[in-house]
Order: structure tokens, then sequence, then C-alpha cells
């Protein structure tokens, strides 16, 4: 039986602290009302929760939370060489002018997050690496990796989503002269978006930015506002028995007393605005010595083209020559 060397234990009791400090910082800007009740993602809980985030069909752990689907783009160069630094640009398009209900039932700006898998060897480029550019665009943005194991995977979030819809990842290649592990090949990559609030908690319970259906078929006798602005309802069904449901604060309350309702038939509208989407591309880690020879051959012809062209003006005179003779 094989035990785990004493470098492998110490590397998971580091992952779990650091994961264990992250979520305790996370709660506790929570706590003291920093804003951040009303955001749209929290990684942290997918670090807590999934040791990869990407499952063998290839979902993203943050779709299990955000459930309605919505379009992202990436913008990304297509072949990179070693040790160089690049952009990955994640864009999470939504309209502005929308609201969502936030955790205290009040409307709030949408927030914005992301998630970037990059192929192994691919890390976040360090502070001196980054353009002048780049840091002014990600001025306030907090870019940092999944985890200890897992540097190549980059989260950010949750960050105001009206000023960071075009989510900006700083990137620097491997090389593969220093890592053998790291061929000069073409590599798949994933990225998700995020915008709004999710509809499901890590724990499984809903969140308030769901539709609620009604519990039971029957008549509604009776719809009272709590203190917090939420609402109570009573529905009576046919056998004489009563059920009452709270339906959260901030949310559009569609039915009234004295209606009939069936199982399952929303007591309120969606009230849900965001969504997550996910895509995938490819990125090729391009060779210099490859580059360096195709230059070389391109020159080769152009040099020989010239030469062909020199020589049959050169014939051209000759015959022209023997002609006048």
């Amino acid at each position: 039986m094989k035990y785990p060397d004493l470098k492998s234990i110490e590397t998971m009791a580091t992952n779990k602290f650091l994961k264990s400090l992250l979520f305790a910082l996370t709660i506790g800007i929570n706590s003291f009302n920093f804003c951040i009740q009303e955001s749209s993602a929290y990684p942290v809980f997918a670090q807590q929760n999934y040791s990869n985030p990407r499952a063998a069909n290839g979902k993203l752990a943050c779709a299990n939370c955000h459930l309605n689907q919505k379009a992202i783009e990436i913008e990304a160069p297509q072949a990179v060489l070693p040790n160089s630094v690049f952009e990955v640009e994640i864009k999470v398009p939504y309209d502005t002018t929308k609201q969502q209900v936030g955790a205290n039932g009040k409307k709030s700006d949408l927030n914005v997050g992301g998630i970037l898998m990059l192929p192994n060897g691919f890390k976040l480029a360090a502070k001196n690496q980054i353009p002048e550019a780049v840091k002014i665009k990600n001025k306030g943005v907090f870019i940092s990796p999944y985890s200890t194991e897992f540097d190549n995977i980059l989260v950010v979030g949750p960050i105001a989503g009206k000023t960071h819809q075009e989510l900006i990842f700083p990137v620097v290649a491997p090389d593969p002269e220093k890592n053998s592990e790291i061929k000069y090949l073409t590599y798949p990559f994933y990225a998700g978006g995020n915008r709004g609030r999710g509809q499901v908690y890590p724990t499984g319970e809903k969140s308030n930015v769901n539709v609620f259906g009604a519990t039971q078929a029957g008549q509604i006798t009776e719809v009272t506002t709590g203190e917090k602005g939420d609402y109570n309802v009573t529905i009576l069904n046919p056998s004489g028995t009563k059920t009452s449901q709270t339906v959260p604060a901030g949310l559009n309350l569609i039915v009234k007393q004295g209606e009939t309702v069936k199982t399952e038939q929303a007591l309120n509208s969606d009230p849900n605005v965001g969504g997550f989407g996910q895509e995938e591309s490819e990125i090729v880690l391009q060779n210099p010595i490859r580059i360096v020879g195709y230059l070389a051959f391109c020159l080769s012809v152009l040099i020989s083209q010239i030469i062909l062209v020199l020589k049959k003006k050169q014939v051209e005179k000759v015959q022209a020559a023997e002609l006048n003779f």
C-alpha cells in the first residue's frame, strides 16, 4: 500500500487552508455590508465545492447555480510565442437598464463574473509583465488563480457589470524549452461569463431570483404582506386543507385573493434578468524556429522569382539583338 509523501500532504493542507481563508474573507465582507450580498457570482463557492470547475461533460460549475443561459464572446490571439504576454477577453453583454432583485428584496444593478480555463502551463501574468494599457482597463479588478493546484484556471468577480462587460485576462505563455511537459501544439481553452445573481445557493436552496409555484391546487383565500415586504399566500384545496407559503420580498406577485390555481402554477413573474454562458476556443503555442523557417522560405521564393524575372529580361534582350543583327 502506497502512502502519500510529506510534500503531498503539505500541498493538500495548504490548498484547504487557502480555500477556507478565501471563503472566510468573503463571508466577512458580506457581513459588513460591502454590497456583496447584491452580487451576481461568488467564485469562492465554486472553489469550495469543486476541486475542478469543469465536469466530464464539459459543463462549468457556475452553471449549477446560474440556470439561465446567456451568450458570451471570446477574443484571443490565434497563436502566441513562448514567454509572451497576451490578452484573453471575455465579453459579457447585457442590457444595463435592467436591474435584479437583491438578496434583501431591493432592486440593484447586475454584477458580472468570469472564469477562464487555460491549457496547462499558461498562467496569469505577473504585475511587471502586464502592459500599462491593460492595468488601466483592469483598475479595481482582482483576478486570481482558481487554486494552488490549478493556477492555469483564472476567476474574477463579482464586479460592477455596467463598467466591466469586457473581462480582460493578461496571460503569459509557457516555454517548452524550460518545461519538457509543454509542447508546441494547438490547445483548447474554455471560458465562462455570468451576469446577475444565481437561482440556487451552494447548499441547494432556492434564492429569491426564482418563480415560486403553488404547493397545491385550490383557491387562494388570503394574501398578506409581511413586515419585510414578503407575501404570504394561503391556498385552500377542495378537501378543505389549507397551506401557506411565502413569496420573498421584491418579487412581482401575479395572483390575487379569490383566484383558483393549479399545483406548481406560478405565483410571481420571473425575476431573473441574468444568466451564465460558456464558450471554448483554441490557441496555438508557436515555435519561433518555425516562424524563422517560414520567413526564410518566403524570402528564398521572393529572391528566386526576382532572379527568374531578371533572367527572362536578359534572354529577351539577347533575342532582340539577334533579330536586329
